[in-house]
């Protein structure tokens, strides 16, 4: 779990983090047991106020830079604390892989 870790520690020291899950999906996909290759984040935090989607994406990709070139895929669910609790604090599940299970 080095990478995720690296990664949770990155976004905790960028953003003003209310609530953050980093799953490791890896095992998910067709992909060498320990993988850690595939994430899905849950990032709310009131740093994305004001912001379009793009943009929110943008400031995980920049804060994260050294971390994405170690990684094949992060699927980002990314709110405003107003948002996540009009989303009654929950995010989408990710969808099956095809290439996977």
């Amino acid at each position: 779990m080095i990478i995720q870790q690296q990664i949770e520690q990155r976004l905790k020291a960028t953003f003003d983090v209310h609530h953050m899950s980093l799953e490791n999906e890896s095992y998910k996909h067709n992909v060498p047991e320990g993988s850690e290759s595939h994430f899905k984040l849950v990032l709310v935090s009131n740093d994305f106020v004001g912001k379009r989607l793009v943009q929110r994406h943008q400031l995980i990709y920049a804060s994260l830079q050294e971390d994405m070139q170690r990684i094949h895929a992060l699927a980002m669910h990314l709110y405003t604390l107003d948002e996540w609790q009009e989303r009654e604090q929950s995010a989408p599940l990710s969808p099956k892989c095809l290439g996977g299970e």
